[in-house]
């Protein structure tokens, strides 16, 4: 199969002396515990990468909470007690996100710090290599938020799930994965991460080019986004422009919907993957 292997219906470089090339890149933003990572997870499990091993080439997937700023101690006290406000966008370090991402369009190969929800810091002896690879899934509350950050992204998804079915979902893993208390959880939420959400988050559904109701259960939806990126994995070969939403063709996602912005909702008929 020359210089290419195919896994699952999805073509990738076969070895790490492949000319480098943009990787697809693809923003995935929704609200707290929306379904963001799960569908993230689905996407790498259809193109076969279930496991998430950032030494492979196919996809991987990098979390916005990775690029939390450093807190004063000031802040630490305040996180500590519940009281700092991690969803408002001055909590991530907008730098380090930009240089990040641009780094790996150029296909580099790149180190981030894992984030410790405990400690409320970043753990700068805990890296994860991400090396090149050929779709890059970002996820995050805010990923759409900053302009510079929001227009390298060749896909933009935003994962659209009601908000007592978010915060049924926080409360557990806040308390059981984070360290925090009931009373901490619902304050927070109250005080800060519905306000936020309404503020910074939701309004940046409109830069979506795919909104996903309900999340990774939306099937239809991830079944066309899948199928969009094994189009450009078989296509990428052919063409030596940077991939775009726009420029792609007679993509599953242009055809799925042709009066505007596409929705996928599977109880609607009109919506069906090919």
């Amino acid at each position: 199969m020359s210089d290419l292997e195919c896994v699952n219906g999805a073509r990738l470089n076969g070895n790490s002396s492949d000319t480098v090339k943009t990787p697809f890149l693809i923003g995935v933003a929704g609200g707290t515990a929306s379904g963001k990572s799960t569908v993230c997870k689905r996407i790498m499990e259809q193109l076969g990468q279930a496991d998430m091993d950032h030494t492979q080439r196919q996809v991987v997937t990098i979390s916005q909470d990775s690029f939390y700023r450093e807190l004063s101690e000031s802040e630490k006290a305040r996180a500590e007690r519940g009281l700092f406000n991690f969803d408002h966008p001055s909590a991530f370090n907008e730098e380090a996100m930009l240089r990040t991402l641009e780094e790996i369009l150029q296909g580099k190969k790149v180190e981030i710090s894992e984030y410790d929800y405990r400690r409320n810091s970043v753990c700068p002896e805990k890296k994860i290599t991400i090396y090149p690879a050929d779709v890059v899934l970002f996820e995050g509350i805010l990923v759409f938020y900053f302009p510079a950050i929001r227009d390298l992204f060749h896909m933009k998804l935003f994962v659209d799930t009601d908000s007592d079915t978010r915060l049924a979902r926080r409360v557990p893993r806040d308390i059981n994965e984070r360290g925090r208390d009931l009373d901490q959880v619902l304050n927070a939420y109250m005080n800060f991460v519905k306000p936020a959400f309404e503020e910074f988050c939701s309004p940046t559904k409109k830069f979506a080019d795919v909104v996903i109701p309900r999340g990774a259960d939306n099937t239809v939806a991830i079944d066309l986004i899948v199928q969009h990126i094994r189009e450009f994995l078989n296509n990428r070969t052919r063409s030596d422009h940077s991939p775009h939403l726009a420029t792609c063709g007679t993509s599953a996602l242009n055809l799925a919907n042709g009066r505007g912005k596409p929705s996928f909702n599977d109880s609607d008929p009109h919506y069906r993957p090919h």
